[in-house]
């Protein structure tokens, strides 16, 4: 546990074909979209590494029986199972098993927001020293980000995941348990075509280092109009 406390969870999906980026897969195919999911979470590892001190990072991947390809995929980060059932499940024990370590501000993040930073992960924790839980939102009407300074497995119950009511919901949620909330600025989840085209000017060159990748992705961006 990093001296100060903070601990950063990432929840991350083995990058098969045809279970990562299905929407965005139905534009570009599954291969495809599986290459880009796969180079956006390292985007968000590399972004997200800390300084010596800042907090501990910890990677929750799923399925639970990709422990050998994501272990080959992403060699010495320390890796946990998310377990089963729904994501508002997940994220209660992945909360859970953060501050039963020692924690005393937990945050999780997806791989879905590519401007994601190490800055935006200091922002909530700090964040956390004048609410009860730090939410950053996507423009999609989920969050990219929640940050909290003790389990709240309630605030978790309830929302109907993967739909523009996330956000709203788990707002609701805080305020019906009298929970303080901050947010953090908006970003945008890369979950369709029309989301990669907004970010494309900020990750095209990040990808510089995957030739083949960003040649397809434009040729289909391209095709797109």
């Amino acid at each position: 546990m990093a001296g100060t406390g903070n601990s950063l969870v990432i929840f991350v999906k083995e990058p098969r074909p045809g279970a990562v980026k299905t929407r965005l897969a139905a534009a570009v195919g599954p291969e495809l979209a599986a290459r880009l999911y796969r180079a956006l979470a390292e985007i968000v590892l590399e972004s997200t590494a800390p300084v010596p001190g800042e907090y501990e990072r910890l990677v929750f991947f799923d399925p639970p029986d990709a422990r050998l390809a994501v272990r080959e995929w992403l060699p010495g980060v320390p890796l946990r199972a998310q377990g089963g059932g729904e994501l508002g499940e997940r994220l209660a024990a992945a909360f859970g098993r953060a501050f039963a370590r020692g924690a005393k501000r937990v945050a999780i993040v997806g791989t879905d927001a590519p401007g994601l930073t190490r800055a935006t992960v200091l922002r909530a924790f700090g964040a956390l020293d004048e609410a009860d839980i730090v939410l950053g939102p996507a423009e999609d009407g989920g969050y990219y980000l929640i940050a909290l300074r003790e389990p709240q497995p309630e605030l978790l119950r309830g929302i109907d995941w993967s739909t523009p009511r996330v956000l709203g919901q788990t707002l609701e949620r805080a305020a019906s348990v009298r929970l303080t909330v901050r947010h953090l600025e908006p970003q945008r989840d890369v979950d369709t075509l029309a989301d990669l085209r907004s970010v494309w000017p900020g990750i095209a060159p990040r990808l510089a280092g995957h030739s083949d990748l960003l040649l397809a992705l434009e040729r289909s961006l391209a095709l797109a109009g």
